[in-house]
């Protein structure tokens, strides 16, 4: 079976309906369990106190805002190079849900950063690029919005994503490019290491980010599905204002 059958918008509807409600009753376990248990079974941090709960919604959210962006680098450019219109329909359908996670990880972060460095907002690389990329969200959908033929709007938007994709990848690694920032490294993959994590915070903080990952995979497809019956719609009034 080949992987590009699932392009069809057909075969992806059908392999979707399955695999929705698993996404979505997985997504509500992995973030009730997590949540639940990273802010009221977790002990307080000897320096940050209760503050350092925020990391359970902070860091998935935020890792979740650069990975949709990957996604539709990943979509747009299959879109590009094979014209599947399910690859570019996907694309579009994440960009909302990966603006709103954005959006979380600023506030949060802001909430988080006020009491431990002092400010709501600092100039830090990695914040400013984590704030270009929300405005590559914003531009992306209003792109989508403003140019009426579809496939020139997946044309353009797979470009204009191409191009933030430089600012997805400064969010993320941007520590490791410039020492003086405020943000610390991934302590994530650090269990077990100096100055890593502890286990108390490490476990729930796993749940709750997988429990992202599948709301994220849930909304998406939720998404996609709406994309693809839309045009279809449009095809078929298109039909009858020509019949």
């Amino acid at each position: 079976m080949s992987l590009w059958e699932y392009a069809n918008p057909k075969r992806f509807m059908q392999v979707s309906r399955r695999v929705l409600p698993v996404a979505v009753g997985l997504a509500v376990v992995g973030l009730l369990v997590g949540l639940i248990w990273g802010f009221f079974f977790t002990p307080d941090d000897f320096r940050q106190g209760s503050t350092v709960k925020i990391i359970f919604l902070h860091v998935p959210t935020a890792m979740m805002a650069i990975n949709a962006w990957v996604m539709m680098l990943v979509a747009s450019l299959i879109w590009l190079i094979r014209r599947h219109h399910v690859s570019a329909l996907a694309a579009k359908a994440a960009a909302p849900v990966g603006l709103t996670f954005t959006v979380i990880a600023l506030v949060t972060g802001a909430l988080w950063g006020q009491p431990m460095w002092g400010t709501w907002w600092a100039w830090d690389p990695r914040l400013t690029a984590f704030l270009i990329l929300a405005l590559f969200y914003l531009g992306y959908i209003a792109l989508w919005q403003a140019v009426d033929d579809p496939d020139t709007a997946a044309d353009l938007t797979a470009v204009l994503c191409m191009v933030g994709s430089v600012f997805a990848l400064l969010s993320r690694y941007a520590v490791k490019f410039w020492n003086q920032g405020l943000h610390q490294d991934s302590t994530i993959l650090k269990v077990g290491e100096t100055d890593p994590i502890d286990v108390a915070y490490y476990v729930p903080l796993v749940v709750s980010i997988v429990g992202f990952v599948l709301l994220f995979v849930a909304l998406v497809l939720i998404r996609t599905r709406t994309e693809i019956r839309a045009r279809r719609l449009s095809a078929l009034l298109a039909r009858e204002r020509l019949a």
